[in-house]
């Protein structure tokens, strides 16, 4: 089955400025397809009648942090009842003969479940997409203790749209990215480089052209340098400490740190970063964001997370160089960077709609969310069982949450020529298209519960159920962001009516109503609407956005 994302730049209207077109069922999908995870058709609906304005508010309205993750079912813990949170609650002292309980494996459980819970819940909101992005983007992976997972994603999802240089000064001391790139052995006399060059390359400037030995557009080789010797001096405690006191903390230790003057190349003025002690590491990343290309490198990485991988030079004079301006003159905020760009022409040409191939998260969260009717059990470990299955899903088709495989984040997001393509392949294709016919014909199992997606309950959600044309056509424009072919509709409808007349459906659907109980009749409609949506959600349009 091809996918017939297009494989030139979208083109149209170049603008950033703000978009002046018709505002339908159309727009509206689009907008909520790529800002939020998988949009209900009674969401898009609301879209319209609120407006352009109005929606963006709603998507960036400012929202509590979510409550912790809790233990769902171990009663191995003795520090951590069954309901409580783990988040601060020490880990056990083991003799050597007992036998090993596992509390890290049931916590690294309990966090992924209730991730992918606050993603299936989130409502109309940009913040989940966001925090998908900066985990991308300060990308981390081996991390053995969940509760230094837990502060990384949750200092991500609290700059979700943020201020950037707040959020890299945040991140340069984050107990977890001083483990990942040893930040914590970083020390003078024995500078460690690996943040120094990760910062520059990968989270703020990007590795530019190379124009010599060891010197590129954006930065040298002496930067990278001088800024560990900079950097040196921060030390993380707490990790897997079975010390109840003794709580997750960066400190500076002021004897392990450089504090002789550190001078940066040219690409950087030829600053000077002078001795600041535990703030010296800030001054660092302001003197980094002086740089033109930091606000230009982040606005591209949005580019590519929003519209398209490819980008033409109009493309990056027209909309990306406007993009770093405005957040340049907000003082690096994202905020109105991102409300400028989501309501700019740009965003809404036509050619800018439905090219981008879903990545894993996105169709297996579009597989259930978008049907509106999924019901979480009731009580805790059959909900954080299901919504741990749900985690699971894009596991098995190269994308795990918590998990990317490269500092540099997932290898679609950068890697050329092919990027987003890099997602489908003769090994995911299959598993995609076998966990959405899996949800709609059987639903998705756990141990002791099961997933599943009402469809009768579903359609009754949609706007003239009774009409098979109308149906069919809410159907695709709900799940796919392109049209569909004439012959496609037509396949599609003899499904609902092999061979019959329009009339039919109307008058088995209505007969369904009036007589529910008739188990019967009630399978025959559940089962041409379980197979239409099946293939529908095979179509190589589903796995586009």
């Amino acid at each position: 089955m091809p996918i017939t994302a297009p494989l030139s730049p979208p083109g149209g209207n170049l603008s950033l400025e703000p978009y002046t077109g018709e505002w339908t069922y159309t727009q509206a999908a689009h907008l909520l397809r790529r800002a939020m995870f998988a949009p209900t058709h009674a969401q898009i609906k609301a879209a319209v009648a609120k407006g352009l304005d109005a929606t963006i508010d709603e998507l960036f309205q400012d929202l509590p942090m979510p409550e912790p993750p809790v233990n769902s079912y171990s009663e191995e813990d003795p520090n951590v009842p069954i309901g409580e949170t783990w988040i601060n609650a020490p880990y056990l002292e083991q003799e050597e003969d007992e036998e090993e309980i596992d509390l890290h494996g049931y916590r690294h459980y309990s966090l992924r479940a209730w991730t992918f819970g606050l993603i299936l819940n989130e409502g109309v909101s940009i913040r989940e997409k966001m925090t998908l992005f900066w985990h991308n983007h300060f990308a981390i992976h081996e991390i053995e203790d969940p509760k230094y997972l837990y502060l990384h994603i949750q200092l991500l999802r609290s700059h979700a749209w943020g201020n950037f240089k707040d959020l890299v000064k945040a991140i340069t001391i984050d107990p977890a990215m001083l483990r990942m790139l040893n930040g914590n052995q970083n020390e003078k006399g024995s500078p460690n480089e690996n943040y120094a060059r990760e910062l520059l390359e990968l989270h703020t400037v990007g590795k530019g052209i190379q124009v010599g030995e060891g010197d590129y557009t954006t930065f040298t080789e002496q930067d990278v340098v001088e800024i560990a010797r900079a950097l040196t001096g921060w030390r993380d405690r707490g990790h897997s400490t079975t010390d109840p006191m003794q709580q997750i903390e960066v400190y500076y230790d002021a004897e392990r740190h450089d504090t002789t003057s550190k001078q940066l190349s040219p690409r950087f003025n030829n600053a000077t970063i002078n001795d600041g002690g535990a703030d010296e590491y800030k001054q660092v990343v302001d003197i980094v964001f002086q740089h033109p290309q930091a606000a230009r490198y982040i606005c591209t990485k949005l580019y590519r997370w929003f519209i398209y991988y490819k980008i033409s030079d109009s493309a990056m004079q027209n909309v990306i160089e406007p993009m770093a301006q405005l957040l340049i003159s907000n003082d690096f905020n994202i905020k109105p960077v991102l409300q400028a760009f989501l309501k700019s022409q740009h965003f809404f040409d036509i050619l800018s709609v439905g090219p981008l191939i879903k990545n894993p998260i996105d169709h297996v969260i579009t597989g259930i969310k978008t049907f509106g009717v999924a019901q979480y059990p009731e009580d805790l470990k059959s909900r954080y069982e299901i919504w741990y299955r749900v985690f699971d899903q894009p596991s098995n088709m190269q994308m795990e949450y918590f998990r990317p495989p490269e500092v540099a984040g997932w290898k679609v997001f950068y890697q050329a020529p092919a990027y987003y393509r890099l997602w489908i392949n003769a090994s995911t294709l299959p598993i995609r298209m076998n966990f959405t016919n899996t949800l709609i014909l059987e639903g998705l199992a756990g141990e002791d519960v099961r997933l599943e997606i009402d469809v009768l309950k579903f359609v009754k959600t949609l706007d003239d159920p009774y009409d098979p044309n109308k149906l069919i056509e809410n159907l695709a424009k709900l799940f796919c962001p392109h049209s569909l072919t004439a012959n496609q509709m037509k396949i599609l409808k003899e499904i609902l009516l092999p061979g019959l007349p329009d009339q039919v459906w109307g008058v088995e659907f209505t007969e369904y109503e009036a007589n529910p109980t008739d188990l019967e009749q009630r399978m025959v409609i559940e089962d041409k609407l379980r197979q239409l949506l099946r293939t529908i959600l095979n179509l190589p349009e589903f796995f586009l956005s």
